[in-house]
């Protein structure tokens, strides 16, 4: 396959990915674990998914100076221009904007893919399909297009795009609203409407529509030290912001394009989804043994166990008898057992006592 050398990608890796914990711990996050035993990180397994859409060259790695040394371990093919380091944590909107700017230099003219590090897709064929589709329609319309999948339950860890006016094709449609993480009888409303689809995370956009969008959600902030003679030029912008990255708004992308913007469509994907944020959602995308649980590359035997998500280090064992719905997590100095349901909440509670208690040695 040909690639466009206009198309770029931008991944966002430098979450902490504390959902997901104690397997995601702050010094080494889910996007820079094999977490299948596949023999890549989601963040190679990102890196290659996208390799086989544009050059490598076009493709930018943000993250935070903690993190960086993992991504150059992971990614040495990845160029040090490539490799975006904050120098303040400020979320994704601050980091999407610096390197749209970086690519915009590069090429005028790119259509731009922004993605997490750390997602499960079941067929790449589809997912490329989709997302070429996607890259061609934002270079020949002034829009931003969030890429949604229709949600298979009703899970409070998501965000959910409504599906507002169709557009001239089948499957894009206008953004109607944008909710992050509803409660469950929300989310339960959402999937049963049939309006909604789940947010993947993943924004594409031509440089020129991200810059549009840069000017809305950055309006008050940039005009009040914009010089009367300067215009929004790239240098400009560019210069402003490594001096005052520290300034900037502390908001990830979703919610700062999805809510702020104009012109944000949805087009309805088919590639298979799910994000690797929670346990709940790597049991729902997983294959099921007896019992329907999930056993995540680990040596277990289970005795009248269903519904559970079981993920152990490489050389331990676990003998599990009448367990029903729950997570069974061990790394390092962490073992986690609670109920499955709902357990972004309960883990996020589980973490700030944690680390309350004890500091930072079991986070």
């Amino acid at each position: 396959m040909e690639k466009n050398q206009q198309h770029y990608c931008i991944i966002l890796a430098g979450g902490r990915g504390r959902r997901l914990w104690p397997y995601s711990r702050d010094k080494q996050p889910k996007q820079f674990i094999d977490f299948f035993g596949a023999g890549r990180t989601q963040l190679q397994s990102t890196f290659d998914r996208f390799s086989r859409l544009m050059p490598q060259e076009n493709i930018i790695v943000c993250t935070n100076q903690e993190y960086a040394p993992l991504v150059h371990e992971q990614l040495p093919e990845l160029s040090a221009q490539n490799l975006m380091v904050e120098p303040v944590n400020r979320n994704t909107t601050a980091s999407v904007i610096w390197a749209t700017l970086n690519i915009q230099k590069r090429c005028p003219d790119a259509c731009i893919a922004v993605t997490p590090s750390d997602q499960f897709v079941l067929n790449d064929e589809a997912f490329s399909h989709n997302m070429l589709d996607g890259l061609s329609l934002v270079g020949e319309q002034d829009i931003v297009l969030a890429m949604g999948v229709k949600p298979s339950r009703p899970e409070p860890g998501y965000g959910y795009i409504q599906m507002g006016d169709a557009s001239p094709r089948p499957d894009v449609y206008c953004v109607q609203s944008f909710t992050e993480k509803p409660e469950r009888e929300f989310a339960q409303m959402f999937v049963e409407s049939g309006e909604f689809l789940w947010n993947t995370g993943l924004i594409l956009a031509s440089a020129t529509s991200l810059r549009h969008c840069v000017r809305r959600i950055y309006a008050r902030l940039f005009s009040a030290a914009l010089p009367e003679e300067h215009g929004y030029s790239v240098d400009w912008v560019m210069d402003y912001i490594n001096r005052n990255y520290s300034s900037l708004p502390n908001a990830p992308i979703d919610s700062s394009i999805l809510e702020l913007c104009d012109a944000v469509y949805v087009m309805q994907c088919d590639f298979g989804w799910a994000d690797l944020g929670t346990w709940h959602s790597i049991y729902e995308c997983m294959s099921k043994t007896e019992g329907d649980n999930v056993v995540v590359d680990s040596e277990v035997i289970t005795e009248d166990c269903h519904n559970n998500v079981i993920k152990l280090p490489k050389d331990h064992l676990a003998v599990i008898n009448g367990l029903d719905g729950y997570i069974v997590a061990e790394k390092g100095n962490v073992l986690l057992i609670c109920p499955k349901g709902d357990s972004s909440a309960l883990i996020r509670k589980y973490v700030n006592e944690v680390h309350m208690r004890y500091g930072d040695t079991f986070i």
